[in-house]
């Protein structure tokens, strides 16, 4: 295998989670008192995959793993390991919380990992897998955050045109094999499949499905809906083109009336918005972009009309006019669910790059982002709906440094680009923590970049809640029901 040893890591938030467990105890006031909200507590077990990062014999990946500081938990554990087990591939667990981890793999043949923590390294447990390719189809920075297995997702963004080769990956982190089915949608309603239906994923395994192979129909916008029959997996789609770069597409928030698709880099040259909704109603989505000043309506694309269970698509021009912003999405009355992506350009001519920001799900009580750097990261924070505040802690480096936090007002109905702090003395590389501090939902996104050979390689991670936390009810004792 043309690999460097994984001197890894440790891994992401997942929810397989198990958490505390709900003591009974003797209510205060009696049975008809008033039920207490549920206590947020730590998870104690966290799980989580990674797929294979590259089909390029140039690829060369970076993992970094990291996982805040948590109180109130015990000390643990956690590992990352292959899907492919060979003697020669090790996993190395953290030295300990709050302390960023990385390694390192070369070329094509890298494997999917599967990893699980526990204990004091469950809550919040982050993976990030970033990936260069120097030179070729989809040549360019690729970054994804790791994810949790589950049963449904939805891609919207995807291609099977002729300078496109897309990927859906899945991976089974589970000891009994997985069905799936692939679906895809077109321009005009679903395309007709060859094999995209009872795919089995092998127990821990993964499988590699190239969607040109699934039809023979070339679209440029194709909506991705991948649906676990039984079993569970992690699904993620790796987007290649043979001359605008690629990179992951992660998976749509769920399909809403109302989706915020946050920080398009402020020189983005070009801005392409596709969206799907699975009902059989169509749709007119008003379109809105948040930006530092506040939220507007582009000029020219006022609505995008999306027809029940087709593939809609619209190109916004170069929207964001040197500013960064975040789309917003809104059906009257949300009366009809969207699943959307934008993919981003950035640079000009032979020199062009692409990434993609899917329909997001807000940062909850914290994010965390990682494998950042002073000068190649950008953080991008929205609140759609009201003014909010947001606490920063910068981790320390991977090889040294002190962390730093610092706090930031966001406008109500803005984007802005933060600031974040930066370790002291800082080496290597570190992590980023978002944690809310009032009760506006906000919205954020990672952008990393890199120039090479004149060319604007960059990726962007939305950054949903790392579930390190849980609600757990009270419950109480109710004699009662020995009466029955």
């Amino acid at each position: 295998m043309n690999r460097t040893t994984l001197s890894l890591i440790a891994g992401v938030a997942a929810l397989a989670a198990v958490t505390g467990f709900a003591t009974v105890s003797a209510p205060d006031t009696g049975t008809d008192a008033p039920a207490k909200a549920a206590a947020h507590l730590p998870v104690e077990r966290t799980s989580l995959v990674c797929p294979p990062p590259s089909t390029s014999d140039l690829a060369e990946t970076t993992y970094t793993s990291y996982t805040p500081p948590t109180e109130g938990t015990e000390k643990g554990k956690a590992e990352l390991l292959p899907t492919t087990k060979k003697s020669d591939e090790k996993a190395l667990n953290p030295a300990e919380p709050g302390k960023p981890a990385t390694g390192t793999v070369s070329g094509a043949d890298a494997p999917a990992l599967i990893g699980t923590a526990e204990g004091h390294f469950a809550p919040g447990w982050t993976v990030q897998q970033t990936t260069e390719v120097a030179a070729g189809t989809g040549r360019g920075l690729q970054g994804t955050t790791c994810t949790p297995a589950d049963t449904e997702f939805w891609f919207p963004g995807t291609s099977t045109a002729a300078e496109r080769t897309d990927y859906v990956h899945l991976t089974n982190p589970d000891d009994s094999a997985a069905v799936v089915d692939i679906e895809l949608y077109g321009k005009d309603g679903a395309l007709k499949t060859t094999v995209g239906e009872g795919i089995t994923v092998k127990p821990n395994s993964a499988e590699s499905v190239l969607l040109s192979t699934l039809t023979g129909e070339k679209q440029t916008d194709v909506t991705v809906h991948v649906v676990v029959r039984s079993g569970r997996v992690g699904a993620a789609v790796q987007a290649l083109d043979d001359q605008l770069g690629g990179d992951w597409l992660p998976a749509s928030a769920d399909p809403s009336g109302s989706l915020v698709l946050p920080g398009i880099p402020k020189d983005a040259t070009a801005v392409r918005l596709i969206a799907f909704t699975p009902r059989d109603a169509d749709v007119d989505l008003k379109l809105r972009l948040a930006s530092p000043t506040g939220a507007i309506t582009p000029a020219g694309h006022e609505t995008l009309h999306v027809k029940g269970g087709m593939t809609a698509a619209v190109d916004l021009g170069d929207i964001t006019r040197g500013e960064a912003g975040s789309l917003l999405l809104t059906a009257p009355d949300s009366s009809v669910p969207v699943v959307a992506a934008v993919r981003v350009l950035r640079g000009e001519g032979e020199k062009q790059e692409s990434a993609f920001i899917p329909a997001a799900r807000p940062i909850g009580t914290r994010a965390t982002a990682v494998d950042n750097t002073a000068k190649g990261t950008a953080l991008s924070v929205t609140a759609p709906e009201g003014p909010a505040e947001i606490k920063v802690t910068a981790s320390s480096g991977t090889e040294g440094g002190t962390q730093a936090s610092k706090t930031y007002t966001i406008k109500s109905g803005t984007t802005q680009i933060v600031e974040a702090p930066v370790p002291s003395g800082v080496k290597g590389t570190y992590a980023l923590t978002l944690e809310s501090e009032s009760d506006t939902p906000v919205y954020a996104s990672r952008t990393l970049t890199k120039t090479t050979d004149g060319v604007p390689f960059f990726t962007v991670q939305p950054l949903p809640d790392d579930r390190g936390t849980v609600a757990v009810p009270q419950a109480n004792e109710d004699l009662s029901i020995l009466q029955e």
